[in-house]
């Protein structure tokens, strides 16, 4: 889910949508809004288009939106898909003056600490003439290393939410939020949230008809249900040391509907409830309840996702009623289990 986001919105003039396509919404006459994608080698394609896909067609439909794609050095990129992209200049010129919105992608090598030729320089340099600047992805990592986000909120895609935060020890990082605002800085979480992100840009910018149109022109949602929770299967505790502990992950992992009530844990390992509770905080980072209700989760979203009944799921991973399943995936992914299973267990109709 976004995370305080709105900010002032500049008024718009009303105008009737219709219900089979789109149409440009009427919008003050002022000056043009600056976009642009400090693209890089190696440059996830979906990080770069996707958001200006959304300012494109934004554009398109009435907004004030001029779009530039940059590189360190002026020079056209490989994405990771194989894709060459042009530039229009270098992220370093002293052109444009000013810029409105600054967004930069993701790649995997950034997440590995391995940032291209000049990009940090550049991420610096547009940033300082930016009204405001956006990643995508792991591009958070780039704004984190370029000294961005000192002291800030912010997010990244879900498998690097643990490393962005071990990494850069004074971010606060949001695990599950799909985007996040932290004043003029902004940071989306994988791939797609580049597109959520964008779209809540242009509704800042222009006003929820436009941001609305755009919406269906590029048939996604105005606001994606849930957090990137959903999208996610919970990275397994790294082995603890710790023999009896040991034990009992595995048999917590094996059978998820047993009893493992922190009561029956304790017996079964030959502890006080108290030293098992002291062993689950300091090797999983949870209590052993918590630590159960994770695994449940987990073995309920694949169980869903292969297409087993919520009743069947919530048999026989432990989390007991339908109600209590429903429970569960609205407060932790924000969705429910119908809608989970859905939404994952095909792209068919």
């Amino acid at each position: 889910m976004a995370k305080d986001f709105m900010e002032p919105m500049e008024p718009t003039e009303p105008m009737e949508a219709s219900r089979y396509e789109s149409r440009p919404v009427a919008v003050p006459a002022r000056g043009r809004r600056t976009v642009v994608m400090l693209a890089f080698e190696g440059a996830r394609l979906l990080d770069v288009t996707g958001p200006l896909e959304v300012f494109s067609a934004a554009a398109r439909l009435g907004g004030r939106y001029e779009i530039q794609i940059r590189t360190p050095d002026g020079r056209g990129i490989t994405t990771a898909a194989g894709t060459r992209l042009s530039a229009d200049g270098p992220g370093t010129a002293a052109d444009p003056p000013s810029l409105h919105t600054l967004l930069v992608p993701g790649a995997e090598e950034l997440t590995r600490g391995r940032f291209p030729p000049g990009l940090l320089d550049a991420v610096r340099t547009l940033a300082a003439r930016a009204h405001r600047t956006a990643s995508v992805c792991a591009g958070a990592f780039a704004l984190a290393e370029a000294g961005l986000l000192d002291g800030r909120r912010a997010t990244t895609h879900w498998r690097h939410t643990g490393t962005l935060a071990a990494r850069h020890p004074t971010l606060s990082v949001d695990p599950d939020a799909l985007y996040v605002r932290d004043g003029s800085l902004y940071t989306s979480a994988g791939v797609s949230a580049g597109i959520d992100l964008s779209l809540a840009l242009v509704e800042a910018d222009e006003g929820p008809d436009l941001a609305r149109e755009v919406a269906r022109d590029l048939v996604v949602f105005m606001q994606r249900p849930g957090g990137q929770s959903q999208f996610s299967v919970p990275a397994r505790t790294p082995r603890p040391r710790h023999d009896a502990l040991r034990v009992l992950l595995d048999e917590i992992a094996a059978d998820p509907a047993a009893d493992h009530s922190r009561t029956a844990l304790a017996a079964r390992a030959g502890l006080s409830s108290r030293h098992l509770t002291r062993l689950f905080r300091e090797h999983t980072g949870a209590t052993p309840a918590a630590y159960v209700e994770a695994v449940r989760l987990e073995a309920a979203q694949t169980l869903l996702a292969n297409g087993e009944t919520a009743t069947a799921t919530a048999r026989r991973t432990g989390i007991g009623s339908d109600e209590s399943l429903r429970r569960l995936f609205l407060r932790r992914l924000g969705v429910t289990p119908s809608a989970y299973r859905a939404r994952f267990r095909t792209t068919t109709r």
